[in-house]
């Protein structure tokens, strides 16, 4: 009996340890067929453009998936190594119904991921996804289906021409020269190796490339998103020889940065910084930000200081983009480097959209990274994770509501607790902001170790 809830479909699609279920060669070549025949029902032969990041199980899944749009009647085109953005871009190309991600985001080489945009460039809607799992779900308690014997072309190396129209287009979002720029980038041995260093150089912007020579394993280790101090480390050390530190992801669907001093700069003084310089234009819609419960309290004070309201909202970007469509925001994002600019076409987060509009805002007021997130007060903030057993609601769980509650009276209004599961890992997330680091962690320590007591299998 399939569950009224989406089983395979997290907050950033479906995702797992390639080569179990649910991508297996046999499922992933399922999901395709599915998915293709979901397509139909507005397109009699869909038009699907699919692209992935470096690992070396993405070859291969983007291959089965592949086939089974085909076997569905639909027709791909492949684009290659390419940023999750640059898929959503292409995917509201004329012509095109769909495009979909072979990515994993910030996780580890061995897990992989299938991400679908609509034609219109945005996630798919959650009651799609769940009509796409009862599909799926269906077809593999049936007899199976067999495959095409005619087959698409293989996935790697894909068009070029796809992924230059993207890099053309990311280049048309700045007003600003660039050129002069000096930047330390880490590529994180991801996608971002295949569009950063030709877009940068296109911008006549001076560009330092580490973690930039992927080998299928070394995606995300020790570098990237996860690592933000690998890049603030040699922006310390280079003495003032760069003017700006970017880290990608894996998809390279969102960027943290590193000032000329080595200090990181996360999705919150992002979001303050380009929130500042809309404003100034006149193009920040309502003078509104969105953020999600993970933002730093001191984003919030800093915001109303420049006279901009901030609206939270629920962790994730499909959420954050949610939201501004609702009401009607140009500007939302993450603390964790996803960013989403709608005074624009850009439909999702993106990791090099935001590094230029980063440069833009610096070239345009003359002004350093530092100078731009100034009176920026972070209050102590500390997220631990605890991997779960299972995801069990926080407040069926007695001890560890208790411990929430205590908390936050204790806290009275001078601090915030968030306590949530990762939507895309078995991993209960306890976020404490207070206003000492002494409090911060006792408070947190507590909640961890409650939740780690009722619901845990390790501390991390």
């Amino acid at each position: 009996m399939i569950a009224q809830v989406r089983q395979l479909f997290g907050t950033d699609g479906i995702r797992g340890v390639a080569g179990e279920f649910p991508l297996t060669p046999e499922s992933t070549f399922l999901i395709g067929r599915v998915l293709g025949h979901h397509l139909r029902k507005s397109s009699p032969q869909p038009q699907v453009v699919i692209g992935q990041d470096t690992r070396e199980s993405s070859r291969w899944i983007a291959d089965r998936v592949a086939l089974g749009l085909s076997a569905s009647n639909a027709q791909v085109r492949s684009a290659g190594v390419i940023t999750t953005p640059g898929v959503a871009y292409l995917a509201r190309s004329p012509g095109l119904d769909a495009g979909v991600v072979i990515s994993a985001s910030h996780n580890p080489w061995t897990d992989n991921g299938i991400k679908v945009f609509s034609g219109d460039g945005f996630k798919l809607p959650d009651a799609h996804e769940l009509a796409i799992e009862k599909e799926i779900f269906a077809c593999l308690e049936a007899a199976p289906c067999p495959e095409p014997v005619l087959r698409p072309q293989p996935s790697l190396p894909g068009e070029r021409t796809l992924r230059a129209a993207y890099i053309d287009w990311l280049g048309k979002n700045v007003d600003t020269g660039l050129g002069g720029l000096r930047l330390l980038v880490d590529c994180a041995n991801g996608a971002a190796t295949a569009e950063a260093p030709e877009l940068f150089r296109a911008l006549g912007i001076q560009a330092e490339f580490i973690h930039a020579s992927p080998d299928g394993r070394n995606i995300n280790q020790g570098c990237g998103a996860l690592y933000p101090g690998t890049v603030a480390e040699g922006m310390a050390k280079a003495k003032g020889r760069f003017d700006l530190g970017v880290t990608f992801d894996g998809d390279a669907d969102r960027a943290l940065f590193s000032d000329a001093r080595g200090r990181v700069v996360n999705g919150d003084g992002v979001l303050l910084l380009t929130a500042r310089d809309l404003k100034k234009q006149g193009k920040l819609r309502g003078d509104t930000v969105v953020a999600t419960t993970m933002s730093n309290m001191g984003l919030e004070i800093a915001l109303r200081k420049s006279g901009i309201r901030m609206v939270r909202t629920n962790v994730g970007d499909k959420y954050v983009l949610e939201e501004m469509m609702k009401t009607g925001a140009t500007l939302g994002g993450e603390q964790s480097g996803h960013i989403i600019f709608r005074d624009g076409e850009s439909t999702t987060g993106d990791g090099l959209l935001t590094a230029l509009r980063v440069m833009d805002a610096m070239a345009r007021n003359q002004l350093s990274l530092a100078d731009l997130i100034s009176g920026l007060r972070v209050l102590p903030q500390r997220i631990q994770n605890i991997r779960v057993r299972e995801k069990v609601p926080f407040d069926q769980v007695p001890e560890v509501r208790h411990a929430i509650e205590t908390a936050q009276r204790e806290l009275d209004g001078n601090g915030r607790v968030v306590v949530r599961y990762s939507g895309t890992e078995a991993l209960a997330r306890v976020m404490v902001e207070a206003e000492s680091e002494e409090k911060m962690n006792a408070l947190t320590d507590g909640i961890a170790d409650t939740i780690q007591h009722a619901l845990g299998t390790r501390a991390e």
